[in-house]
């Protein structure tokens, strides 16, 4: 990827448990999250992909690839992997969100101490200055315009029905602790 991704792209950093996932996203152009373990907001316009331990020692723990999202569905395991109807999750339910081709950063993200991640939000101008996924953590200050965005599209794509709660102020306590408990969660 020669060129940065826009700053203010809403991008989801996904797990790509093994490299089959990697083949199925470069190859057949999507990737998978099942229902139950989705985030709250998948309607995001970038996928960056988190490589575990499967990926062997000069690859995992790490995020190389980026792709632009195109669109989602709802579908079954089966449906997905027809070959595999006798799977045990063979009916759960899966978002299999359609991208674009796989992009290469310029440079990995490592994941410095994080090791066992899931779902992270952030944001195009974090993602292009990112060396670890720790940089990837969205300041205090900018959260609640990224929560804010991620609302609003997840809104006007009919994802989820919201009550009138957006004038609602964050109490500053509430604030505080969560960012008590997100800065120990770093530090582990």
């Amino acid at each position: 990827m020669t060129q940065t991704l826009p700053a203010t792209a809403l991008i989801l950093v996904a797990i790509l448990p093994t490299p089959q996932d990697l083949e199925i996203a470069r190859v057949l152009g999507w990737y998978r999250i099942p229902l139950r373990k989705a985030p709250k907001v998948i309607d995001v316009d970038y996928l960056a992909f988190y490589q575990t331990a499967a990926f062997g020692d000069a690859d995992k723990w790490q995020i190389q690839f980026v792709a632009d999202v195109r669109g989602h569905e709802l579908t079954t395991r089966s449906e997905l992997f027809q070959n595999e109807t006798e799977h045990p999750r063979a009916n759960e339910e899966y978002y299999k969100i359609q991208i674009g081709p796989l992009l290469r950063l310029p440079a990995p993200i490592k994941a410095g101490r994080w090791r066992r991640i899931t779902f992270v939000y952030t944001t195009g101008e974090y993602l292009n200055r990112a060396r670890t996924i720790n940089d990837l953590v969205v300041t205090a200050e900018e959260r609640e315009v990224l929560w804010s965005s991620l609302r609003d599209r997840a809104l006007s794509s009919g994802q989820y029905q919201a009550g009138d709660i957006s004038e609602i102020p964050l109490d500053p306590g509430i604030v505080e602790l969560f960012g008590l408990f997100t800065s120990r969660a770093r530090q582990k």
